[in-house]
């Protein structure tokens, strides 16, 4: 027995539809003693019409090779071929539409022939598995049709495009080998799916069917005109937010990655374009970090055909604080500058001049920018064109302690020459700023003060309303770190700077970045011993520091504490005032709630605060003398020190009898279970809790 194949032509004798094969039903097994023959027979009469089982025993009782065993072999060899050649009928018939179909000027005549379209979308639907160049074809022919806007009607009436998405679908499924023989339909699919999609509402149909999910696994093929078609699409679909976060969840980054960079300049160009639509999403610029992308973008920037797209890319990547650092570990650095100072004296690009403004926020990267002529380059640049962008990048530049601050050092003349009426506000603040941040040690600001006569200048600028409230900032913010410096600070209080700061606080009291800054100023000139002795003797600044002690904003705060702690050191007057001050804010609301519970006592409710109400509130008798006491200080949290209570025990305070009988009739604990009620003290506890009482005999003891 041995098994050959029956190669059978139908029609013309040089056409082999089935050659040797394993698929079972191509086969034949022919049994003869010890001869393999391969035969061929020839079937004229064969067509769509064909009595199929009477020809197979037609070919059995005439080919004596044929064991008749083998019968129904042949009947089902004869049905497939059968079947075959009317695919090849239907496969010519729509090759012979698509011709038509290429030629835009007969589309109108064929969208009237709705029997040919609708024969062909059932064909298709039907028996697409059956024959790639036949789903192919029909595929193509609806394709042309939807190149063009008015005829989407047509291709959506036929349901081509969900008929697409199902066929792409089960192809994203199929083997890697059964894709490749299909490659060509499923490109087709996807153009013609892409070209539907221009209309908002197919394409929010396509997305209820998953189309994201469905692209972003092409992403994982290969083949560059469909990967290209891919990309495109998820561009396309990537300026909605469903489709973006939809994008995020299959990790789109991820496989983008792997094309960045690819020898295909079509595809590289597609895949950054959708790569700079995702980086507008805080969570996607992490993932292209995570997935490496920064070395790849930085290697693309020597490219003169990809750099724009990856320096916009790289742009949104750097607005990230936590990935500014990272850019110090590519080639990055280097290529920006080579690409500023290829711009000559010519108009900067404005991405380019606010990615270098980005890098320059870390310090790592401002010592890398700074090295050689870097610093000496740009300043050139900045003071010549007079380019507030370049001198915003140098601004940030001076902020870094260390050798790049240092470096600032032979440009402070250069920078403060440029403060002056006639240069723009935009440039003289960035001016201003630069020079803020060198608070450099034992750098003479007086003699800068005297050799550019700016004292006028800021004074000036301090009178509200005098300039751009953006102007008047930077002019307190400098006077801030002029003040670092004792005959600087000396000569600006000399000019009558201090009262011009308390003018412009009142004016600016609403705005807390003012606030902030002015309070600074007067926290470095309390340091110096001549202007200390100005602000505490000669104007009213320690109370508006007082009033500002509580002051919503935390940083006020601490800046108002820090300043008051000096003043009060070094004027007892004041640290009499500051420190009663403090006592009256801690116990506000106890002192308040003491005076309220006095009209309660009529009702017969027992007495927390005392034990005679004849004898009045012993507090409130003698709070004067209480608030009077310079020994009474606070921790941080406003809880009272343990050396009060133990001047009250001890009866050390001189108070007349009854003024306290007992710490714990003052200060009475209720019985379990009482119900509480009371408000939270200015202590950070509540007073009938037992949390007190153990803490006053604690420090009794």
């Amino acid at each position: 027995m041995s098994v050959t194949t029956a190669s059978i032509v139908v029609g013309h004798p040089e056409i082999e539809f089935l050659k040797q094969t394993s698929c079972c039903e191509r086969q034949l097994t022919l049994g003869f003693c010890d001869t393999t023959l391969l035969r061929s027979i020839r079937l004229k009469s064969l067509n769509s019409h064909t009595d199929i089982a009477s020809l197979a025993r037609k070919v059995v009782e005439e080919c004596r090779l044929i064991h008749p065993s083998k019968l129904l072999e042949v009947e089902q060899l004869l049905y497939y071929l059968q079947n075959r050649k009317n695919a090849n009928e239907k496969v010519r018939g729509a090759t012979l539409i698509l011709h038509l179909a290429r030629n835009p000027d007969n589309l109108e005549e064929l969208m009237q022939n709705k029997t040919a379209l609708g024969a062909l979308a059932r064909v298709l639907r039907e028996d697409w598995k059956q024959s790639v160049d036949l789903a192919t074809t029909i595929i193509y022919v609806f394709f042309h049709f939807s190149s063009f806007s008015q005829f989407h009607g047509l291709v959506t009436h036929y349901k081509m495009g969900a008929l697409c998405m199902n066929i792409e679908d089960l192809e994203n499924q199929a083997a890697k080998k059964e894709y490749e023989k299909s490659l060509k339909k499923y490109q087709m699919t996807l153009f013609l799916l892409l070209n539907l999609a221009e209309d908002t509402r197919t394409e929010l149909k396509m997305r209820n069917k998953n189309i994201v999910h469905m692209l972003v696994k092409i992403l994982e093929r290969d083949g560059e005109e469909v990967l290209v078609l891919a990309v495109t699409f998820l561009k396309k679909l990537s300026i909605f937010l469903e489709n973006k976060n939809d994008m995020a969840e299959m990790l789109v980054v991820e496989r983008l990655a792997r094309l960045v960079p690819c020898d295909s300049a079509e595809l590289q160009n597609t895949a950054l374009r959708l790569l700079l639509n995702l980086s507008f999403d805080t969570g996607l610029r992490s993932q292209m970090v995570q997935a490496g992308l920064i070395p790849k973008l930085s290697s693309l920037l020597a490219d003169e055909g990809q750099r724009q797209l990856s320096m916009f890319i790289l742009y949104h990547i750097s607005v990230d604080d936590r990935f500014k650092s990272m850019f110090a570990y590519t080639d990055c650095i280097p290529q920006i500058m080579k690409m500023v100072f290829d711009c000559g004296e010519d108009r900067m690009d404005t991405e380019l001049i606010s990615f270098c403004i980005n890098l320059a926020a870390n310090k790592r990267n401002a010592q890398l920018i700074c090295e050689g002529n870097g610093l000496k380059m740009l300043m050139k640049r900045a003071l010549k064109l007079k380019d507030v962008l370049m001198l915003k990048m140098i601004r940030n530049l001076s902020q870094h302690d260390g050798p790049t601050k240092s470096l600032f050092i032979d440009y402070i003349g250069d920078l403060a020459a440029q403060i002056s009426e006639e240069e723009s506000e935009e440039f003289v603040i960035e001016c201003l700023g630069t020079l803020a941040n060198l608070t450099i040690p034992d750098l003479d600001w007086e003699l800068v003060l005297k050799e550019y006569n700016l004292v006028p200048y800021l004074k000036d600028r301090l009178k509200p309303g005098s300039a751009e409230d953006d102007l008047i900032l930077e002019v307190v913010i400098m006077i801030g770190t002029i003040s670092m410096d004792d005959a600087g600070a000396a000569m600006l209080a000399d000019a009558g700077v201090i009262p011009a700061l308390i003018e412009l606080l009142n004016a600016q009291q609403e705005d807390d970045e003012f606030v902030c800054q002015i309070v600074y100023v007067f926290y470095q000139m309390v340091f110096h011993q001549v202007t200390r002795d100005i602000i505490i003797k000669d104007t009213q600044a320690p109370a508006y520091l007082v009033d500002l002690m509580h002051d919503k904003n935390a940083e006020i705060r601490k800046v108002c504490d820090n300043t008051l702690d000096i003043v009060a050191e070094c004027d007892e007057d004041w640290g009499k005032r500051i420190q009663s001050e403090k006592f009256r804010w801690h116990n506000s609301h106890w002192l308040e709630m003491v005076e309220r519970q006095q009209p309660d006592q009529a009702g017969g409710e027992p007495f927390v605060y005392g034990e005679d109400p004849d004898e009045g509130d012993p507090f409130l008798g003698n709070g004067d003398m209480i608030l009077e006491r310079p020994d009474l200080f606070y921790s941080a949290d406003g809880a009272i020190s343990p050396e009060f209570f133990i001047d009250f025990q001890s009866r050390d305070m001189g108070q007349t009898a009854g003024y306290m009988g007992s710490l714990a009739e003052q200060f009475a604990v209720p019985a379990a279970g009482h119900p509480g009620g009371r408000p939270t003290t200015a202590y950070g506890f509540r007073s009938d809790e037992q949390f007190l009482y153990n803490y006053l005999a604690t420090a009794s003891r």
